[in-house]
């Protein structure tokens, strides 16, 4: 039997375009062409019907080695915590005070981009230290 090696992330979002491309800042992820014969994904999107407009949006690892995240909008808000969230590895290769310092740099950045952090997490001996944020519609995710 085969065992599945690719997978997809998928979000429920209100705003799938706006919460695809803060994951991208995050990650390095891009957005992949527009389908051909189009220049923008604006000018695909204005050959649907209203109510598949926006619907959903896509980014991906340009190296082809991270999973594809997918964003689909629902009507419903967000409501309890997450039972799967991603974890950012932010401090890798790092120890001690300059990880805390990284992980640290890294929150600062992605509150700028409008993430929220929710709180820090100090272990015993800094390495197993983490930092919970949430993205730009309240999902949460760790920063470790």
């Amino acid at each position: 039997m085969a065992s599945a090696k690719h997978f997809q992330v998928t979000f429920d979002c209100a705003e799938p375009e706006r919460v695809a491309r803060f994951w991208c800042e995050i990650l390095g992820y891009v957005v992949p062409p527009p389908p051909e014969g189009f220049a923008t994904w604006d000018e695909f999107e204005r050959t649907l019907p209203p109510e598949e407009q926006g619907k959903s949006f896509v980014c991906s690892d340009p190296t082809g080695v991270g999973p594809r995240l997918y964003f689909q909008r629902v009507p419903e808000g967000k409501v309890v915590k997450n039972r799967v969230h991603l974890c950012v590895r932010a401090g890798t290769g790092l120890v001690g005070d300059e990880r805390l310092a990284a992980l640290e740099a890294e929150r600062d950045r992605l509150v700028a981009l409008g993430a929220v952090c929710q709180r820090v997490m100090l272990a015993d001996g800094v390495n197993e230290s983490c930092i919970v944020m949430q993205d730009i519609e309240g999902n949460e995710f760790c920063l470790d």
